[in-house]
């Protein structure tokens, strides 16, 4: 392996829970040779011995790695040895549900922003929780009425007391006004908006690009999409029940949060409407991301992997210790395709014209957080496995049971 690829995890393991199948992937930092390796396994747990170190990986209870299938093993060229495994699964994984899932009607709800967790609207109890139609709606409108298009130049707005489900937002009525945890803000620096009334001016004379920006920390949370209405991003805020007094470890760490968020909303969107082709794009209108889900039942070990903050984010912890251990994370392997360049327009041109891409809006920031971590997870993979055809293969750890 060349010296100077230091990002590849000196242990990798993928296993698919569904094919009772997987592979296992050891550095040249880790082993040089088949006959310096031992494995175990167990219960619920594998023990591999190296030369010059060993570790223990923690499987979820239920799954267990079959013992013959250690044995064979073989050498690639960069990445160092693969041994291809088989495994038993009683495991049932249950994903978390995102905010879009686990809003209902009739139960009260705070709304914090994630980045600090000041709470931005106070205790707020909704009379009705409906879906907003799918993002590609309005362009079978044609095929639905015989007639002219009856919701052209219309927008589905929520009346008091209501919230509206998006993909990756939630429509609230915001009737009382500005409060003072918000500050609306347009996009232009050329605006004139007054800090005193907390952009009141703005919210009489909605803009498009007017965002709403938390005051205590700066970061965006969401749009102004009318003089009441609010667009929040579900990457942005947090939502719970008044009477909770802990708070998710998971909700606090930026990186993991909006891994979790994501790769747990793609994969109740191609649930319920089996399309595994989504479009990331900036609330600015543009795609910055193309995304492709090709399973959701993975269980990754890698030893880049961060056991308190994302996944694929490199632990702070990097001493080569004698004895390692690793947990497996649920996970979902996804192909992505940068389009900040214009190296493969013509596939960011056919994915925006077909009507089978699920198109997911987040912030800009969000976006380019979202790249990141992508590619942090395709830098910790075996060479050999970070491609396919034109596109990067990456994971997401999933919040699950």
């Amino acid at each position: 392996m060349d010296d100077s690829d230091t990002t590849q995890a000196e242990v990798f393991i993928e296993l698919r829970k569904r094919l009772q199948s997987g592979r296992l992937v050891l550095s040249s930092g880790f082993a040089e040779d088949p006959s310096e390796v031992d494995i175990s396994t167990g219960s619920s747990y594998v023990r591999i011995k190296g030369a010059k170190s060993c570790c223990n990986i923690d499987l979820p209870k239920g799954v267990s790695i079959t013992p013959p299938s250690c044995r064979e093993m073989q050498r690639v060229s960069g990445d160092g040895l693969h041994i291809r495994l088989q495994l038993q699964n009683d495991n049932d994984m249950e994903v978390l549900p995102t905010l879009i899932e686990s809003l209902k009607a009739q139960k009260s709800y705070l709304f914090a922003c994630q980045s600090c967790r000041e709470t931005i609207l106070m205790e707020r109890v909704f009379r009705r929780v409906l879906p907003l139609p799918n993002g590609n709606w309005n362009a079978l409108v044609d095929d639905w009425c015989c007639h002219p298009d009856p919701f052209a130049n219309r927008k589905l707005l929520p009346r008091k007391d209501d919230c509206l489900l998006g993909d990756t937002f939630v429509l609230v009525n915001w009737g009382s006004g500005p409060n003072e945890a918000l500050i609306l803000e347009p996009e232009t620096a050329d605006t004139d908006v007054s800090k005193e009334n907390g952009g009141k001016d703005l919210m009489q004379k909605p803009n498009k690009n007017v965002r709403v920006i938390c005051k205590c920390c700066r970061a965006m949370l969401g749009e102004v999409i009318s003089s009441d209405t609010l667009k929040l991003y579900i990457t942005e805020v947090t939502v719970k029940s008044p009477i909770e007094d802990s708070e998710n470890t998971n909700l606090l760490n930026r990186s993991l949060f909006v891994e979790n968020v994501i790769a747990c909303r793609i994969v109740e969107v191609s649930s319920s409407q089996s399309t595994f082709r989504f479009s990331v794009q900036g609330h600015d209108g543009k795609a910055y991301i193309l995304l492709w889900l090709l399973n959701a039942d993975t269980l990754l070990v890698s030893s880049k992997t961060s056991v308190s903050g994302s996944a694929f984010i490199p632990s702070e912890d990097i001493s080569y210790n004698e004895h390692k251990s690793y947990c497996a994370s649920n996970v979902v392997k996804v192909l992505y395709l940068p389009c900040v360049t214009s190296n493969h327009k013509d596939i960011v041109d056919a994915w925006e014209k077909d009507i089978g891409v699920h198109s997911l809006p987040l912030p800009v920031t969000t976006c380019q957080e979202l790249l990141l971590l992508l590619s942090a997870s395709t830098g910790s993979l075996p060479p050999s496995m970070r491609t396919m055809n034109t596109f990067q293969v990456a994971f997401m750890k999933l919040a699950s049971n």
